[in-house]
């Protein structure tokens, strides 16, 4: 069984590296040989590119075993070197996207969407009473004004669903459900999370992972095209490769964090009583504000005055 085991542990290691790892090295390492091979002047030119391979091919150290099994092994090392490379690029995307609005460029951000969300939401607001009017007087354009109002509401939900407080959509969207419980219940979500994921079933926990993993494959992939816009310094091509990797993993990103985000809050409306009565807190038929404060009370281990009049 033993033998079984990390036979199937091993194989699943090389599968992952194989997919996260090797194939997406070996790609940007050919893309890197043929921007260097061809460059601006020829970067249409596959003869050349085909003439290069043939005399490598060609060359008498081709013909060693050695010297080819030395060569793969260099090829697959540099892939991986290149694998990990993004991969760390991908984590820093992530920090990015989530980052708060510290520094003069971040607030900048932070200050411009926050901003645009005004901008829309005044739109929206105009629309929506011009429509509301309409309908009140029975005017012939109200079909079409609360057709822009719906516009103008799909405009600012595109920024924020709410006032945005991060310079990038991800870091709102994924600090939205900590803002809403707390307004909601009272409940600090960060101290409650780690026992909500205990109390989580397994489906329930494997969902919410998936949208994580897919969250962290879309920062690589931003990751990955950024080192294709770099190739694009030497083969201008390799920017188009950029620009799709790019594009892709910043929609996929906001895909991974909706779902992340309404996964984790659905997992707190849902389990709130349980997490109650679990850490023996008295709960009622309904979960209101007091209840929520009460557990962010004993989750941070605030047991209030102590006898010396201290505070614990």
């Amino acid at each position: 069984m033993t033998s079984a085991f990390l036979s199937a542990l091993s194989g699943r290691i090389a599968e992952r590296w194989l997919a996260l790892l090797a194939l997406p090295g070996l790609l940007f390492l050919a893309t890197l040989t043929t921007a260097l091979v061809l460059g601006h002047a020829h970067w249409s030119d596959l003869e050349l590119l085909r003439d290069q391979v043939d005399a490598l091919a060609a060359s008498p150290a081709s013909g060693s075993a050695g010297t080819v099994v030395l060569v793969a092994a260099g090829v697959l090392a540099g892939a991986a070197v290149t694998g990990a490379a993004a991969q760390s690029l991908g984590a820093g995307v992530e920090l990015l996207w989530c980052a708060e609005p510290r520094g003069p460029v971040l607030r900048y951000l932070a200050d411009r969407r926050a901003r645009r969300w005004r901008a829309a939401d005044e739109a929206f607001r105009g629309a929506l009473v011009a429509a509301g009017r309409a309908r009140i007087e029975g005017a012939a354009d109200a079909d079409r004004l609360t057709d822009v109002a719906e516009r103008r509401h799909a405009d600012r939900a595109r920024i924020a669903s709410a006032p945005p407080r991060h310079p990038f959509a991800m870091g709102d969207r994924l600090a939205a459900p900590g803002r809403r419980l707390w307004r909601a219940h009272g409940l600090d979500l960060a101290a409650a999370w780690p026992h909500l994921w205990l109390l989580a079933a397994d489906g329930t926990r494997a969902e919410l992972q998936a949208a994580r993993i897919r969250f962290t494959a879309a920062a690589r992939l931003c990751a990955w095209g950024a080192g294709y816009l770099a190739l694009a310094l030497w083969w201008w091509p390799a920017a188009l490769a950029g620009v799709v990797a790019i594009v892709s993993g910043v929609r996929r990103g906001h895909a991974a964090a909706e779902a992340f985000a309404e996964l984790t809050e659905a997992l707190a409306d849902l389990h709130l009583r349980d997490l109650a009565t679990a850490m023996g807190v008295e709960c009622g038929g309904s979960v209101d504000r007091e209840l929520g404060e009460h557990l962010t009370r004993v989750l941070r281990k605030e047991t209030g005055p102590a006898p010396d009049g201290s505070v614990t």
